[in-house]
């Protein structure tokens, strides 16, 4: 079962996170901080398509538009860059790096990338492709996956340019580990895209996640 709630976007909340002062007379942002949430979450209906955020760490769940909610990487993220060559793409071995883990870690926010609520037949391919269109904050933005031997597959990457993309096959859920190079606030801007089956083509409005990465 799912929650849709509808809050005022808070347009200054990262700032606030930031200076531990609430702006005036705003309404306060939903901050999730731990548990399993689909930062991305892929629908279609009445013939669109649309990005929200499926908070799974309560029961029932809950669904909110991004723009009503902050992601915060909380201090146990902190880690530094591994010395295996592929993972390069955050920065040097050992320096510095935030890490949301594609293995849930429960004292950490779980981010996964959701497709569930798209019905098979739907969608050419039965897929849809989401972009990482636009990415602003102190540093590099990466999704990436990790293999049984510990190599990083990159995903998305906004340190060697945007736009990025990636293919969700309708019906499905996948976990990934979203890397941050330096503390702060981020705005990540993404669009969903894909072609009815009959050719028709379909996309999501952009939808930007607020991501606070202490």
């Amino acid at each position: 079962m799912r929650v849709r709630l509808t809050l005022l976007a808070v347009a200054t909340v990262g700032a606030a996170l930031l200076t531990g002062v609430a702006p005036a007379q705003a309404a306060p942002a939903v901050v999730l901080d731990h548990g399993h949430v689909d930062a991305v979450d892929v629908e279609y209906e009445d013939g669109a398509l649309e990005l929200i955020v499926h908070d799974e760490s309560v029961e029932p769940g809950v669904e909110y538009e991004p723009s009503q909610v902050v992601l915060k990487a909380l201090p146990g993220a902190r880690t530094t860059v591994p010395a295996d060559p592929s993972y390069r793409f955050l920065g040097a071995a050992g320096a510095p790096v935030s890490i949301l883990p594609e293995t849930q870690n429960p004292d950490l926010l779980w981010p996964g990338l959701s497709a569930e609520e798209l019905a098979t037949g739907v969608f050419r391919s039965d897929s849809v492709a989401l972009r990482l269109t636009g990415v602003s904050g102190p540093g590099k933005v990466s999704v990436f996956t990790t293999d049984s031997f510990g190599a990083a597959t990159v995903l998305l990457n906004s340190g060697d340019g945007l736009p990025d993309a990636l293919s969700l096959a309708a019906g499905s859920h996948q976990h990934a580990n979203w890397g941050f190079t330096k503390p702060g606030v981020y705005k990540l801007t993404f669009r969903a895209s894909a072609r009815l089956a009959d050719g028709t083509p379909v996309s999501s409005p952009p939808a930007v996640l607020t991501f606070c990465v202490e």
